[in-house]
């Protein structure tokens, strides 16, 4: 019905209290319920016998009774609500139960985004400090077994090995010639082929190196090619499969989702519904039949 201009605007229908009472109720029983499903998950864990079941039915399980236990707050959580806004209106009732909805949506979203990112700081914090103490662990054991050992030394030797790269295999040091096949390899793999002379070169390395006839050094030199190529075919084909599960994984989640704040929604609506109190009846002897 239109009203006309400057009459009276009607008065808002909707009960923010009602609203943050079904939200709590539901978040309470959302929370009582995982609680308990979580005390029976933990009752089927049995290390002593080896009759504890899979990662997969764990998960599958766990995810089952998050939906029922949040759609069961939900609609108690909707049921309140409309309850407590003292509506006869179904429409007014449904859109309570919606409120409900988005509020308890709203507020699992942060603290679940907070509760990820304190496990993620946690992690992190654990890392840094495991690499912390491995490393202080390793330089403790290089001063040990090198006592003697400089910064400046150190320079040094590395200055002596890069001054015989690329002369006379037979003339070069052990760490000259694993310098110099080190530096190959490392453009090997980059390139994905030696240039130019560069494999005629890593077999003289190779043959001085370790005492071997230049056939065998290029023999060894084809067999780590050919292992190189089947590694690097490997780890592709595992990447791709590994992205594959992944977003197969992130696919399901999201449709699973999808469907399970669907059935939050619905379950709200129908609690909301259901507390939708009855609309004042006269009587055919003038008194009011009180809302149920």
């Amino acid at each position: 019905m239109l009203l006309p201009e400057g009459g009276p605007a009607l008065p808002s229908r909707i009960s923010w209290g009602a609203v943050l009472a079904g939200s709590l109720i539901a978040a309470v029983i959302a929370a009582t319920l995982n609680i308990l499903g979580l005390a029976v998950g933990a009752t089927t864990v049995d290390a002593v016998a080896h009759a504890t079941p899979g990662a997969a039915q764990m998960g599958i399980g766990a995810a089952i009774w998050l939906v029922i236990a949040n759609t069961l707050a939900l609609a108690a959580g909707g049921y309140t609500a409309a309850r407590l806004s003292g509506t006869t209106d179904d429409t007014d009732s449904v859109l309570h139960g919606l409120a409900v909805w988005a509020l308890a949506f709203l507020v699992s979203a942060v603290l679940v985004g907070n509760l990820l990112a304190g496990l993620v700081s946690t992690a992190s914090s654990a890392v840094s400090n495991v690499a912390g103490g491995a490393a202080s662990a390793v330089s403790g054991v290089a001063s040990q077994a090198m006592p003697d050992t400089s910064p400046s030394a150190l320079v040094d030797r590395a200055r002596d090995t890069l001054r015989g790269v690329g002369g006379e295999p037979q003339a070069m040091t052990t760490e000259q010639r694993g310098a110099e096949i080190t530096s190959l390899l490392g453009r090997r793999i980059a390139r994905g082929s030696f240039a130019g002379e560069e494999r005629v070169r890593l077999d003289t390395l190779v043959a001085a190196e370790f005492g071997i006839a230049p056939e065998e050094a290029s023999r060894r030199v084809q067999a780590m090619e050919a292992e190189a190529q089947r590694s690097a075919a490997q780890a592709a084909a595992l990447a791709r499969q590994a992205a594959d599960a992944t977003a197969r994984a992130a696919s399901i989640g999201a449709f699973g989702t999808v469907a399970a704040l669907l059935l939050g929604a619905a379950a709200a609506v129908l609690g909301a519904r259901r507390g939708t109190r009855d609309r004042v009846a006269l009587t055919t002897s003038g008194t009011v039949r009180r809302a149920a």
